[in-house]
């Protein structure tokens, strides 16, 4: 943590232990991705007794991962593709710190180019981490927005941009698409397509569909609110065996309970999930999951808001693994404009070990493309993506592909237009019963992994002071824009 003006938000005093309490709790985790882990974590660092319930036979959820056998016959880790772990994201980096004291099991990728079909190339690399500076520093070396374009920006448009807050850029934006909120603040059209779509996409939505309130939160976090910067981490290994498996082993030595490929049926007032008592139950499931269980728990008015939550459109991860090596200069990782169906291509020997150690074993490369809010079918979308390829990476045309893996999914949370205000958040009506994950409302700002990280020990906290015991600190970047003249601009405006 680098950035001096990062807030601490305090836990709740109390015991530190649930052995000073009368009776133990006992609280069902539903969900095994990072908001469960997050919960579990931090209710039995306090003492609490913790079953986990998790549908598939691994963890991290959304970011685990699973053992499949090549048409070579090896054995390589699939997963739903490649995440970025950005510095700000300070709590589920406490998270991993559990087993991982010094993040050694991450490191760093210090720049991603985008590129749009023109061949144009933005980059991070180098700027400033103060926030402002940055962004002119951007505007410097960008081929895609000239100084002449910052001369024509709507500076009152722009406004929400340089002044947000929880709740207040929802209020004020929540209804406008994203894409709508470019054109209004005459954002040049090739920079748009590079330096914001690329960002809203990684929402998994298409920015006409996207909250501009989610897309000015996004620029908060990693621009213009921040001075963590653009940089990010990616696990130096696959998922499972980096991440997961060491926090699984950690909690299991905390006394948590693992009920892998265990999917809940029911949850009941009192608690009694698929008939075995808790005194409290962390929702952590997908949204499917959660409108599942919802059951009669809470209230007409929350269940309505639970079940008009919706997924994305869907993704295509398509994962291939290359007889001849992608050229020496390609990055780990590149993001694209303007060129669909495709949104991004890693190259997952430049920083996972086992892609490596498959790579120089064979002489090949293992590639990765993201195809996000697909229109497409996944046959139709899959060939595009190949496509694409051969045309970014033109080596790749006379590569064979010795083994394919694709994953088809829509479950990733939509932050549509107006969603916000009903959106249901951590607390619920049902006393002991609290929400997690990348789809619940907490009035911070958060996004992505870290979303699912600080709801998860958000709800744990819940818990926990309801029955007197201590929470865990919540970290943030700075919860309002950096510098408060726009706040007095905006007011006079």
């Amino acid at each position: 943590m680098i950035d001096k003006k990062s807030v601490l938000h305090p836990a709740a005093p109390g015991y530190a232990s649930a052995s000073s309490l009368a009776s133990v709790p006992r609280v069902a985790v539903v969900g095994g991705g990072i908001a469960g882990l997050s919960a579990a974590a931090a209710l039995a660092e306090r003492g609490v007794s913790v079953e986990v319930f998790e549908k598939e036979n691994f963890l991290g959820g959304r970011v685990g991962g699973w053992s499949t056998t090549l048409d070579d016959g090896s054995t390589a880790t699939m997963s739903r593709g490649f995440h970025a772990f950005f510095r700000q994201y300070y709590n589920l980096r406490n998270v991993l710190k559990r087993t991982d004291p010094g993040l050694q099991r991450l490191h760093a990728v210090e720049d991603y180019p985008l590129i749009d079909a023109d061949g144009r190339i933005d980059g991070f690399k180098g700027l400033p981490s103060t926030p402002g500076l940055n962004a002119v520093a951007f505007v410097g070396k960008s081929p895609t927005f000239r100084w002449r374009d910052l001369k024509a920006l709507n500076g009152i448009a722009a406004l929400p941009l340089m002044t947000v807050s929880v709740p207040g850029t929802y209020e004020q934006l929540d209804e406008v698409p994203a894409a709508e909120f470019l054109r209004r603040i005459n954002f040049p059209e090739a920079a748009r397509h590079l330096a914001f779509g690329v960002f809203s996409r990684s929402f998994f939505a298409d920015p006409e569909e996207m909250s501009a309130a989610e897309l000015a939160m996004m620029f908060h976090l990693y621009f213009l609110g921040s001075s963590e910067g653009l940089v990010f981490d990616v696990p130096t290994g696959p998922y499972p065996q980096t991440l997961w498996e060491p926090l699984g082993e950690y909690l299991r030595g905390l006394g948590v309970g693992f009920r892998m490929g265990t999917s809940v049926s029911s949850i009941e007032r009192g608690f009694s999930v698929d008939g075995e008592k808790f005194d409290g139950v962390v929702l952590a499931a997908d949204i499917k999951g959660l409108q599942s269980l919802v059951g009669s728990l809470g209230t007409d008015e929350w269940r309505e808001d639970v079940a008009a939550l919706q997924n994305t459109p869907p993704f295509l991860v398509h994962r291939v693994w290359l007889d001849k090596p992608v050229d020496a200069d390609r990055p780990p990782f590149i993001g694209t404009g303007g060129m669909p169906p495709i949104d991004n291509i890693s190259v997952l020997e430049r920083f996972e070990d086992e892609a490596a150690e498959w790579a120089s074993r064979t002489g090949g490369s293992v590639v990765e493309l993201h195809a996000y809010a697909a229109t497409e079918s996944e046959d139709v979308t899959r060939e595009q993506l190949m496509a694409r390829m051969h045309e970014i990476y033109p080596e790749t045309r006379d590569a064979t592909v010795i083994a394919a893996r694709s994953e088809w999914r829509n479950d990733c949370p939509l932050f549509g237009l107006g969603d916000f205000a009903r959106r249901p958040t951590v607390r619920t009506p049902e006393p002991g019963l609290v929400l997690a994950g990348d789809g619940i409302r907490i009035d911070l700002p958060v996004a992505l992994m870290e979303r699912a990280a600080t709801t998860g020990l958000h709800a744990a906290n819940t818990l926990l002071q309801s029955w007197g015991l201590a929470g865990h600190d919540i970290w943030t970047v700075p919860t309002r824009g950096r510098y408060r003249v726009f706040d007095k601009i905006a007011r006079v405006v």
